[in-house]
């Protein structure tokens, strides 16, 4: 298995340029979707979701943090390409 330190996360971040992914929450309160997208070294996010509240409707789109790389690399490491990492 990789190691995911920081060299690391962002080799995997450059080779896997162009990956996308994507991800869902519903419950009562609470409805959103995700898609993950890797451009130029950098993971993207973008959610779009709704909450209980009349009006509550939202598109928000961000640059990941260190945190939210290495929680969607762990997760999403068996779908990557590898290559050349220890």
């Amino acid at each position: 298995m990789v190691r995911l330190t920081k060299r690391n996360r962002q080799r995997l971040l450059e080779q896997n340029e162009g990956f996308t992914t994507s991800s869902s929450y519903d419950s009562k309160n609470s409805t959103y979707e995700r898609e993950y997208r890797i451009v130029g070294g950098k993971l993207l996010i973008q959610e779009i979701g709704k909450t209980s509240w009349s009006d509550s409707r939202y598109d928000n789109s961000w640059v990941a943090n260190d945190e939210e790389v290495h929680r969607f690399l762990y997760k999403y490491l068996w779908k990557l390409n590898t290559d050349g990492l220890e």
